[in-house]
């Protein structure tokens, strides 16, 4: 179901609260994202699937993320809408379908 709504939210353009828990902190972070993919990494060699997100909350570095779905503790599906063209200047190759 989490993952029917994330690609729903990919195509809709809505914005997303996640908590997760970060390899990297150590921690449980709470971040406002704009989902951006769902599948295998093209980075990352391991064949397993994630959610890649574009963090707004992010506060030096880059802003995306990539979580894999075991390191998520919660989904917030936000009413607020992002813009794509604010943050993809690349030529995308999308996993998940869109008209976007």
């Amino acid at each position: 179901m989490l993952l029917q709504e994330f690609i729903s939210a990919i195509r809709s353009k809505n914005k997303i609260r996640v908590t997760f828990y970060s390899k990297k902190d150590q921690e449980e972070l709470t971040r406002v994202c704009a989902p951006m993919d769902y599948g295998q990494s093209r980075v990352y060699k391991d064949g397993k699937d994630r959610f890649f997100l574009w963090d707004y909350d992010s506060d030096a570095g880059a802003h995306t993320l990539s979580i894999l779905p075991e390191q998520v503790i919660n989904m917030q599906f936000l009413e607020e809408c992002f813009e794509p063209s604010g943050f993809v200047t690349w030529k995308p190759n999308w996993i998940v379908s869109r008209d976007w």
